[in-house]
């Protein structure tokens, strides 16, 4: 399935901007359609390698990412997204046990922190606050 682009008019600050990269494209979309009526611009992308290459630095403050994903695990997406821009800051989010993955992202990346993850399904109400609170940080 392509990739969920739209142009819809969002909010201009230039604070507001999140990628959202996950393979279930009914999540991705609710996320976007829920993110954007909250004043995010957000871009979606379903296949995380046509994420990477249409990934540029300084583009967005911030990324959401699915751990589990074919091809390119959300990992692998964030350690390769770091070679160009060192400065978004990322937040995982997954269908799969959370205990697992907060271990494995606190021993591979000392700066991420437990609220760096949520585990699906989120309200939409809890995921705007903590990414709210992540872009002010």
């Amino acid at each position: 399935m392509p990739s969920i682009i739209t142009n819809k008019k969002t909010s201009n600050d230039k604070n507001n901007r999140i990628l959202i990269v996950d393979d279930e494209y009914d999540i991705a979309l609710a996320f976007k359609i829920g993110l954007e009526d909250h004043g995010f611009a957000v871009d979606v992308f379903n296949d995380a390698q046509e994420a990477l290459v249409n990934f540029s630095k300084s583009k967005y403050n911030l990324l959401l990412l699915d751990i589990k994903m074919p091809k390119l695990n959300g990992i692998e997406f964030y350690l390769k997204m770091k070679e160009i821009d060192n400065k978004a800051k990322v937040c995982f989010i997954t269908a799969s046990e959370t205990y697992y993955y907060e271990n494995l992202i606190k021993k591979i990346f000392n700066l991420l922190n437990t609220r760096s993850l949520f585990r699906k399904p989120i309200k939409l109400k809890e995921l705007i606050k903590a990414l709210e609170k992540e872009l002010n940080c």
